[in-house]
């Protein structure tokens, strides 16, 4: 495979993938080569690490419920208390950053109820307190951007995040083969359908249904930043007054540099911080330079503020809804 064609499946279906019968046909159609070069260029991307999967990424909270958790723990106990983490399947990311809290890890469950227990769970395994940060404003929540590079102007809305309702067992069915990705296979959806007792045709109109309502955020290759050479990622964060947090976060939300932004919660008086923003970059410098930039530009430099660079990746992999 060659690397013009590796870079197009890497960078141009991330999101619009096409949702018929037999995607990775029409994907080949597209790019000028073989099915067959699609199917083995995707299998070989994951096996090489490159993308987790190719497939659906659903909206926090939209579907079941999930937070993120920080700890601060004792540098000389973090490998251990990470692989305690990691070892529940309702953790999907968990990384060290630089700060007093140096663990920060997400955790994905069917329900608040089962979220609660796991949080606590979590706590125990550790013998140690946890800050639950769970999402209260979307701005923006979109890790599908573009490698080239290229300035692109982000779409920002605020969007209070609410409990999600209980899906029915059918759906449940179709989000449990979801969470797992696209198989490699010349009818995809037909393998799914056929897995849960639906037709093809079913399927199909769900994800596109699930998409249309804001359910799935996008649908495509999900890439592993690291292992595209994206290792300076920071986690921005702010003091912003409660009257301002929205119309800032959509201010930021807009900004190409920032790839994450929504509003969580203070929990004083240990992390005075209500507004997130995910900024991924290759060179540290470069990323300190753009976080100065955005500081400055919108008149945040009196507000406080903090900036958590990512060092470890314990865990990365798909949120297990179901």
């Amino acid at each position: 495979m060659n690397d013009a064609f590796e870079f197009r499946l890497l960078n141009e279906f991330q999101r619009d993938f096409p949702l018929c019968p037999a995607p990775f046909a029409e994907l080949a159609v597209r790019l000028g080569v073989a099915e067959k070069a699609v199917l083995g260029g995707l299998e070989k991307l994951r096996r090489e690490g490159k993308i987790s999967r190719v497939g659906a990424v659903f909206a926090p909270k939209r579907i079941g419920a999930s937070t993120l958790a920080a700890m601060a723990v004792e540098p000389d106990q973090l490998e251990a208390v990470a692989a305690t983490v990691n070892r529940f399947k309702e953790v999907n990311h968990n990384y060290e950053r630089e700060h007093r809290y140096n663990l920060w890890f997400v955790v994905t469950a069917a329900s608040e109820g089962r979220l609660l227990a796991t949080l606590g769970a979590i706590e125990k395994a550790t013998a140690r307190p946890l800050l639950a940060l769970p999402l209260l404003e979307e701005f923006h929540i979109d890790l599908g951007f573009s490698l080239h590079g290229e300035k692109q102007k982000n779409t920002a809305a605020v969007r209070p995040v609410h409990p999600a309702a209980p899906i029915g067992e059918s759906e449940r069915r179709l989000v449990s083969v979801l969470q797992e990705g696209l198989p490699f296979f010349i009818r995809p959806f037909a393998l799914i359908a056929e897995r849960i007792g639906a037709s093809e045709s079913e399927v199909l109109v769900r994800i596109r249904r699930w998409l249309e309502e804001g359910d799935i955020k996008r649908f495509g290759v999900v890439v592993r930043h690291r292992e595209l050479g994206y290792t300076a990622n920071a986690m921005l964060v702010h003091d912003i007054p409660d009257h301002r947090v929205s119309e800032v976060g959509r201010i930021l939300a807009e900004e190409q540099a920032v790839t994450l932004c929504y509003r969580r919660p203070r929990r004083l008086p240990d992390w005075p911080y209500n507004l997130f923003c995910m900024i991924h970059g290759r060179e540290r410098g470069e990323v300190e330079a753009l976080i100065a930039d955005l500081r400055r530009r919108h008149d945040l430099e009196d507000w406080a503020h903090d900036v958590l660079f990512s060092l470890t990746r314990f865990k990365q992999k798909g949120a297990r809804y179901v």
